[in-house]
């Protein structure tokens, strides 16, 4: 049987790394096999690319180049990746996808959604998520944990404003297409969380 394939979404700092290892965690001890892996990200290509898009030396790039960007990672990672594991019947945990391109590209950076749906359609054709999560959590207490990480990356270097901006397209996705998304409080404590998302999965499945 082909496997589920299951994204991660949110902003910077809500947890996405800590629950995935859970969700990875629950799925095993349910008898599947899973994959972990992320956008951008996951070959030797995309892993690249990412390194280009994070770097806080690539400033200033055109909105273009990065969501152009974006998607050809996103190819890669497709098909040397994604596709081959689903078709093995592996569960797929992914640590953003093309919610993030809606949200930091769309709503972030104010990229036609029109043309975002062109990339979409073109890279994934009817491919989408099984079931999308977005742990959502305010644009401060994100970034504040975001900087205890360490040095602020390309994005994370951006204005309140952008995040907000971001914030609002996850929710506004989510609304949009409540069979297919969960919104998690990502503010609670990380045992709270992951009792959340041990609900969201146990009542999807």
């Amino acid at each position: 049987m082909r496997g589920k394939f299951i994204t991660i979404e949110g902003p910077e700092g809500a947890g996405k790394s800590t629950q995935i290892g859970f969700l990875e965690t629950t799925l095993i001890d349910r008898g599947l096999e899973v994959v972990c892996t992320r956008e951008p990200g996951g070959t030797r290509v995309a892993e690249a690319a990412r390194t280009i898009l994070l770097d806080p030396e690539s400033r200033p790039m055109s909105i273009e180049a990065e969501t152009l960007l974006m998607f050809a990672a996103r190819a890669d990672h497709l098909e040397q990746v994604i596709e081959p594991a689903l078709k093995t019947g592996h569960w797929v945990l992914c640590d953003r996808f093309t919610d993030a391109t809606y949200a930091y590209q769309g709503g972030g950076r104010g990229v036609s959604i029109d043309r975002i749906r062109a990339l979409e359609q073109w890279v994934q054709g009817e491919f989408r998520p099984d079931l999308c999560i977005v742990l959502d959590l305010d644009v401060e207490t994100g970034l504040a944990r975001a900087r205890q990480r360490g040095a602020a990356d390309r994005f994370e270097r951006e204005q309140l404003d952008f995040f907000r901006r971001v914030r609002q397209t996850y929710l506004d996705r989510a609304a949009a297409a409540p069979e297919r998304y969960a919104v998690v409080d990502a503010s609670l404590s990380v045992q709270d969380v992951s009792l959340q998302l041990f609900k969201v999965l146990d009542s999807w499945m």
